[in-house]
């Protein structure tokens, strides 16, 4: 592909949008095709950013995170199953009929958790989001899970294989595909992660997500801090948290890594199709889901309202907050991902890599 275009662009993000540190990658047939790095890790400018620089991609992990899933589930446990056969726990509080298909697509209703826990205390978070009742009627929409959906993931994962998530990423993913992608870092690697830099500028007034996101008590604001802890992008810097290994929003990486994962993912329907699509009870904007994975939502017509994941109707993928963003496009056999460490404010893509995506496409 010609590259000129999308390296002018990518060079524009340092000195329009004021980033700090990033990469981008693009893999197609199966071999990168575009490989672009440059800035900082730190804003003192000390310590240069390269393409092998890893760093915390916050919500892209929950991409990872369904991966697992699907593989663990294999062909015996169709989407279909309800969670509660594998959990037995799960069907409490009137959930008994809830399947895999609807947990991993967020209509379960479990964004929140009612009693504060705190981010750490795996067991209690996980038999808290068991007894926790549905805070919707199951058919009745969906919800972005920020916190909680990892959690469930990781459950589901020890209930198939015994593994935990974080295990069995690397062992079935990691590993065998040589992805620099991790689920909690290893101790020694902690000092080569880039820390991320909370957004330098204030969210858009008028926002309806901004309005309730800073609304103290409101469902998206606890669905946000609940399990309750590592809020912010200062926490998610220490080590404790880099090794932690959260599969929502504790995944560490390269764009390489991650355009990589998304180039060799055996795409299948159940990454393809959306189960869900209309205004998201957490996010307040039109929101689509197959399972584990976003996708554009679409009209009547079919034609996308949005390109987040480029033009192509089988695309999916996931974001995360502050501006990373990770995709597969089937139909096109293409693999994206951008990662910086300047945050800006939001959790769906913004100019910085959503330029990237539109000048990749014209140039293929």
């Amino acid at each position: 592909m010609n590259a000129d275009r999308v390296a002018e662009l990518f060079a524009e993000n340092f000195t329009r949008f004021g980033e700090l540190g990033a990469s981008v990658s693009v893999w197609k047939d199966g071999r990168e095709v575009l490989s672009l790095a440059g800035g900082w890790r730190d804003r003192e400018q000390t310590q240069p950013w390269d393409a092998d620089t890893p760093v915390l991609f916050w919500s892209a992990t929950k991409g990872l995170a369904a991966a697992c899933v699907l593989r663990a589930l294999g062909e015996r446990n169709p989407l279909t199953t309800r969670v509660a056969e594998v959990w037995p726990e799960f069907a409490q509080a009137g959930k008994e009929r809830v399947t895999i298909a609807a947990l991993m697509s967020h209509r379960a209703g479990l964004s929140t958790l009612s009693e504060p826990i705190e981010v750490w205390d795996y067991e209690r978070i996980v038999a808290a989001l068991a007894a926790e009742p549905p805070h919707w009627p199951l058919g009745e929409g969906h919800g972005y899970h920020p916190r909680t959906f990892g959690f469930l993931m990781d459950e589901l994962v020890r209930r198939l294989t015994g593994e935990t998530l974080r295990e069995y990423w690397r062992t079935h993913f990691a590993e065998p595909l040589g992805l620099d992608l991790w689920i909690g870092v290893p101790p020694e690697m902690v000092d080569r992660v880039a820390p991320v830099f909370p957004a330098r500028v204030a969210p858009p007034k008028g926002d309806l997500f901004y309005t309730q996101f800073l609304t103290a008590g409101s469902f998206t604001a606890r669905a946000f801090t609940s399990p309750r802890g590592l809020h912010s992008a200062a926490a998610m810097n220490k080590p404790e948290a880099l090794t932690a290994g959260f599969p929502g929003f504790g995944g560490v990486g390269t764009a390489r890594g991650l355009a990589k994962f998304y180039a060799t993912l055996a795409a299948t329907d159940r990454m393809t199709t959306t189960l869900t699509q209309g205004i998201d009870r957490v996010l307040h904007i039109e929101t689509a889901f197959s399972c584990g994975f976003m996708r554009d939502p679409v009209d009547r017509d079919g034609q996308k309202l949005r390109r987040t994941f480029g033009p192509s109707l089988t695309a999916f993928g996931h974001p995360g907050a502050g501006g990373s963003h990770a995709f597969a496009d089937p139909e096109h056999r293409i693999g994206f991902a951008y990662v910086m460490n300047q945050m800006e404010p939001g959790v769906l893509p913004n100019a910085r890599a959503l330029r990237l995506v539109e000048a990749v496409y014209e140039q293929l």
